[in-house]
């Protein structure tokens, strides 16, 4: 064979296993290593577990959703407290009036701070409104002189219609039952006179009705004042002033 052509041969091997298959030193032994490394397999750069990208998107699409849903409750609750104060302004609710018709005592023994005495009082509820009816829940009596608490009782619930009146009574007892020194004279010295001034307080929750619609409860507290007159050595007394109204707090 020719020299030249064999020399040539011998250049462009080189070049190949330069340029497309390089060699690789090998540092055992201090020889370099014959033989071309291997091409990288295809697809070893990439990973198969999820980027740190995709929990971001995750993260922001709850982030988002929950987002939209506070604001679709907010607004839902502003357009239906809107709707309730426009219904409300334009009914306009009027509070129920109270009246107490009637009052008597008996038995009204009081001692040194011991009571003993039955109380029989008679209400006129009047619901004044064209377009609401009334619903009452459960009353809460009390008897008090000033502050002092004397007895308690309860009434039912009940509905009360429109431009509707309704009477209500309302018995208390109390039997040797305790109070204060000073209320217990004070009692005493106003029956010596003629007369003693006790209080009436009644509580319930009620709401307005109009067809379908309602408010929420509201709580209403009545105040009564009921003077007794007593004859002289008498254990009975009754309402002295007549009728009268009494007071509304809503």
């Amino acid at each position: 064979m020719n020299p030249g052509a064999i020399a040539a041969a011998s250049v462009m091997v080189s070049r190949y296993q330069s340029d497309e298959h390089p060699i690789y030193p090998n540092t055992t032994g201090g020889r370099a290593y014959p033989y071309a490394a291997p091409p990288p397999v295809p697809g070893s750069y990439y990973s198969t577990y999820p980027g740190p990208s995709s929990d971001n998107q995750r993260r922001r699409r709850c982030d988002t959703f929950l987002r939209s849903l506070t604001i679709t409750i907010i607004v839902v609750i502003v357009i239906m407290g809107a709707i309730s104060l426009i219904i409300w302004l334009i009914i306009r609710p009027r509070v129920p009036e109270f009246q107490l018709d009637s009052a008597s005592v008996s038995y009204f023994n009081v001692s040194t701070s011991n009571l003993t005495a039955n109380w029989d009082l008679g209400f006129t509820i009047r619901n004044p409104n064209k377009k609401l009816s009334v619903y009452y829940d459960s009353f809460f009596v009390n008897m008090l002189y000033g502050r002092e608490d004397l007895a308690e009782t309860s009434l039912p619930p009940f509905d009360q219609g429109t431009r509707n009146q309704t009477t209500l009574r309302a018995k208390f007892a109390a039997a040797s039952t305790y109070v204060e020194d000073n209320a217990a004279k004070s009692m005493a010295a106003d029956r010596s006179l003629g007369a003693v001034n006790f209080n009436v307080k009644l509580v319930s929750w009620v709401r307005f009705k109009s067809g379908g619609w309602r408010t929420k409860r509201h709580l209403m507290s009545v105040h009564c004042r009921v003077r007794v007159s007593f004859s002289s050595n008498s254990r009975v007394g009754y309402l002295s002033d007549g009728s009268r109204g009494c007071d509304v707090y809503l």
